[in-house]
């Protein structure tokens, strides 16, 4: 079956420009890739014959010899096939670097990224606060700014390449682009090494910086500055500072999302007579009204006291879980005091003032009884 014409699969005219074609072919190449239809072996077929024409027409040498011969340039060895000659990696890097990070000249050019784990207090992150850090980089050499070149001189162009970078190897029809070995892809060659950084136009050092905490951060979340990172290789562009971070561990509230909980111990005397307590929060205290005959596990919500998101919105809540508290050194007096209510409970089942306790010897008796049977 006859081949259809390449400029027809990427929809564009005989006499393009090359920005219209590699206009044309990240639009087709974003609709019919195999990752965004998967299973779909027609769209397979078409992203292939997509990138086929594109690697020809995107060409000038191969897209010469198309216009001049067609099909028949590249049948039987003559400049190889659409895929032959050409890095994809670039290709792919090029059209879809929005999506996986970008192609491999970006991330050559750019300095590394680095990451800074900071550790905070609850206070800290529900109120927002400003800390200063010390990060270890390599920063942008003062001697040479970083040129990599001693003071006084500069790089000069590499004759190899003439400033491009990379080189072009023929074989017959077929051409392959390199990396020039001369300078190393950088088209400059530095003769007289700045005696501060050997040429490599960075040097080690810590820097200092204020950063913003804003409030409601949480364990796990990231702050990213921006250009903070790692300074690229010969004035490139520097990379971005990510800020990790961890909350202590507070010693009365547990925070989860955005609601923060703690639990307040009430003695046995306001737990069955019921009264009023002292909680804390994270902007002072409130009284809480503690009802009669409140039993452990009891929780009070106090609204609007808990931590506002990083996000927005309302802030989350306070929940103070009763914890009621067994008396512990009595005196005689005391004690005796404990007996007497006790007796006048009626007994450890007493069904009118513990019917928990009643309804637990009441199954006990019940489970035994059927053993028996």
């Amino acid at each position: 079956m006859a081949k259809s014409d390449y400029y027809d699969i990427l929809g564009v005219s005989r006499d393009a420009k090359d920005y219209e074609i590699k206009k044309a072919y990240k639009r087709l190449a974003m609709k019919f890739h195999p990752d965004r239809n998967p299973g779909n072996a027609e769209a397979e077929a078409k992203f292939k014959e997509i990138k086929e024409a594109y690697e020809v027409l995107n060409d000038a040498q191969k897209r010469a010899a198309y216009d001049q011969y067609g099909h028949v340039a590249f049948e039987q060895g003559g400049m190889g096939s659409g895929t032959s000659g050409t890095d994809f990696s670039d290709i792919f890097g090029d059209v879809f670097g929005d999506i996986f990070g970008g192609g491999r000249r970006q991330r050559a050019s750019k300095g590394a990224d680095l990451r800074y784990n900071i550790e905070l207090s609850l206070e800290e992150v529900v109120r927002g606060v400003n800390r200063e850090i010390r990060v270890p980089t390599l920063a942008e050499c003062a001697f040479c700014n970083g040129s990599g070149a001693k003071p006084g001189t500069s790089a000069v162009t590499c004759q190899t390449c003439h400033g491009k970078g990379q080189v072009q190897v023929r074989q017959g029809f077929f051409a392959v682009q390199q990396t020039c070995t001369n300078c190393h892809g950088q088209g400059k060659i530095i003769k007289h090494l700045c005696y501060q950084c050997h040429g490599h136009g960075r040097v080690e050092k810590y820097k200092t910086l204020s950063v913003k905490i804003p409030p409601g951060v949480d364990t796990g979340d990231r702050i990213r500055l921006s250009g903070e990172g790692e300074v690229g290789g010969h004035g490139s562009l520097a990379g971005d500072l990510y800020i990790q971070v961890q909350v202590r561990k507070h010693p009365i509230f547990e925070r989860k999302d955005n609601d923060l909980y703690c639990e307040v111990p009430i003695n046995f005397a306001m737990a069955a007579l019921g009264g009023e307590i002292e909680v804390p929060t994270l902007d002072g205290r409130v009284k809480l009204k503690v009802p009669s005959e409140t039993q452990t596990g009891r929780l009070f919500r106090m609204r609007g006291k808990g931590v506002k998101s990083v996000r927005g919105g309302n802030p989350g809540d306070l929940l103070c879980q009763a914890v009621v508290e067994t008396p512990v050194k009595l005196n005689e007096r005391q004690k005796q005091l404990l007996r007497e209510l006790a007796e006048s409970f009626g007994g450890p089942s007493g069904a009118q003032n513990s019917p928990r306790s009643k309804s637990f010897f009441d199954g006990v008796k019940k489970f035994f009884d059927d053993l028996t049977r």
